[in-house]
């Protein structure tokens, strides 16, 4: 708001300028610029200056794609003392990191968390994988509780990200007023060495189909 303030005073003393200075003496009179003239100039110069200020302002988001660096955002184990970066997080390794709208919601509890739970070993055994990450936009209190009730430890890492950050980077939020605003979409993607290699979104942000365990390494 201040930038768009300044830049019409900026405008408006260009037009007083113009107005005040730019003289012509037609009959012995000496007459001040027109006032359509006037306008013309206020209409030229004044879009240009908000559109220079607002494009400076504006970025617009892209989802994350498969050949991009994974974003480096702090994610939190079971305590906020306890970050996590998620570009060290993969640094040299295989990592499936999958994402849920909310822990302890009906289909993460019944769905989704137990299936990677339950196919964990097969998934680092047979596909190379060294981890496996679930992130959700909750606190990471919520998270561990939420691990601990599915014997995820030593299968599944359950890292918190609070302020939607990595979610955020990701460009995969979802705005769900009943879970409390803004979440993570359900997806589930490969990153190779900080690369992703394998992107699955769910088509309406929250199904159960493409970002399952059983669909990793499938594409």
């Amino acid at each position: 708001m201040a930038t768009l303030l300044f830049a019409q005073m900026q405008c408006l003393a260009v037009c007083v300028r113009a107005c005040v200075c730019v003289r012509r003496r037609k009959r012995g009179e000496m007459r001040v610029l027109s006032c359509k003239l006037l306008g013309r100039v206020v209409n030229s110069a004044l879009p240009q200056q908000i559109i220079s200020q607002r494009s400076l302002s504006r970025t617009a988001a892209v989802m994350v794609k498969v050949g991009d660096t994974l974003p480096s955002v702090d994610l939190f184990e079971d305590s906020p003392a306890n970050k996590i970066n998620t570009g060290d997080l993969v640094n040299g390794k295989k990592v499936i990191i999958f994402g849920v709208p909310g822990a302890f919601t009906p289909g993460c509890s019944k769905t989704h968390l137990p299936g990677y739970v339950s196919s964990a070993d097969e998934l680092k055994s047979k596909q190379g994988v060294d981890e496996i990450v679930c992130v959700s936009v909750n606190d990471p209190f919520v998270m561990s509780a939420w691990g601990k009730e599915h014997g995820a430890a030593g299968k599944v890492r359950l890292l918190a990200d609070p302020a939607g950050g990595f979610t955020k980077a990701l460009d995969v939020t979802i705005d769900l007023p009943p879970l409390g605003g803004v979440r993570s979409k359900r997806y589930s993607l490969v990153v190779e060495n900080g690369k992703v290699t394998e992107l699955n979104v769910e088509p309406d942000g929250t199904g159960l189909s493409c970002s399952l365990a059983n669909n990793i390494g499938k594409k």
